[in-house]
């Protein structure tokens, strides 16, 4: 009888027995290719997803060499398995770490490998390997490259202009009055701000993305923040009138990161003017939380055209641009992501008038310390 022959099944499946606690069909139910070699680097499971990753027909691909059931190359063309020699070498091994390989044709397959072995530097009994196509990779690595391409495009055009000023004042500073000198810092000044203002939302969709966006909570007055940003538009030069701001009381204390918190309604509101029409209206108002926990609603909705409902999915993803009037299609992106990162939620609806509304629900967040009245 040859080594690892009673594991395996004449179908090449291996029998429940080989996995303790797991279903014959446990196989055929992830996500991954899975193909398993035997002591002697025959294949002896092939499972369906396998098949679908590299083409090959399950049929053949069982009872072949590991290595004729899957030729991989890596991208200098040199052949994977010879170079890796799973059942040689080092016994101290215990497997290949996932890398990009090439199927015959040139399919790219993302492959790791586990070697196993019955006792500690023993022969390899079995050789286990995983598939994944490339696609969800190539997805990411073109959003990465769509956010660079956004990000450049967006700084150039201020930096430009900051250039082309600053030498303009340099080359011909007693030229100019003072009045068209202080235009000019002007510009340069509200160019210089939108720069730091797009570094910051690269900052923040990098920390969300790694997870490692930090929140230092303290006692916030989101009521009284609402008015600053309000106050903070009108003095730009909209009329009072735009705006409606409507407070339920009594509102539960609430503890948030406060810079985070402007950041959110900043979004919001900047969002409901420039893609919105007629009077904004905000709500801020307490509402309990799904785990039973006291916390605080805002909801901001214009009277505009709204936003399509077949769009409403794609709102809060990087990019998304909900008219033609500029922005990096980055800002929702991120109130989702500061939303979350204090526990709460965020929505987008329809507002009665039509005009788009967006409702985020933060808990309370407080300390244990001010839970239990110490």
């Amino acid at each position: 009888m040859t080594p690892g022959s009673s594991h395996e099944a004449a179908d090449g499946h291996a029998p429940s027995a080989a996995r303790p606690g797991g279903p014959p069909c446990v196989a055929e139910e992830l996500p991954d290719g899975l193909v398993v070699a035997d002591a002697e680097g025959r294949v002896v499971r092939f499972n369906a997803q396998a098949a679908r990753v590299t083409g090959v027909p399950r049929d053949r691909a069982v009872g072949a060499r590991l290595e004729d059931a899957l030729p991989l190359e890596d991208l200098k063309g040199n052949r994977w398995w010879p170079l890796t020699d799973p059942y040689g070498g080092l016994a101290t091994r215990t497997g290949q770490p996932e890398r990009n390989l090439l199927l015959p044709g040139g399919r790219e397959v993302l492959v790791a490998a586990r070697y196993v072995r019955d006792v500690p530097l023993g022969p390899v009994r079995r050789v286990v390997v995983t598939l994944r196509g490339t696609e969800a990779r190539r997805r990411t690595e073109r959003s990465n490259a769509e956010l660079i391409a956004t990000v450049a495009h967006e700084l150039r055009s201020p930096l430009t202009s900051v250039q082309g000023f600053t030498h303009t004042l340099l080359t011909k500073w007693e030229r100019f009055t003072d009045d068209q000198k202080r235009l000019i810092l002007e510009t340069v000044d509200a160019d210089a701000k939108r720069v730091t203002r797009l570094i910051a939302e690269l900052l923040d969709i990098s920390r969300i993305d790694a997870g490692r966006l930090e929140v230092r909570r303290q006692p916030v007055d989101i009521a009284a923040a609402v008015g600053r940003h309000v106050h903070g538009l009108t003095a730009r030069g909209l009329p009072p009138d735009r705006f409606f701001v409507r407070v339920g009381r009594p509102l539960p204390d609430l503890w948030a990161d406060p810079d985070k918190i402007d950041q959110i309604l900043g979004n919001l509101l900047e969002n409901a003017v420039r893609h919105g029409a007629g009077t904004v209206t905000i709500e801020v108002a307490p509402t309990g939380m799904p785990d039973g926990e006291k916390g605080t609603a805002v909801t901001v909705s214009d009277e505009g055209p709204g936003i399509p409902e077949e769009s409403m999915g794609r709102v809060f993803t990087r990019f998304w641009r909900g008219s033609t009037r500029g922005g990096t299609g980055l800002g929702l992106y991120i109130v989702k992501g500061l939303v979350e990162a204090h526990g709460g939620s965020i929505t987008v609806g329809r507002a009665p008038s039509g005009g788009a509304r967006f409702r985020f629900t933060l808990p309370v967040g407080a300390p244990a310390y001010v839970t239990q009245g110490i």
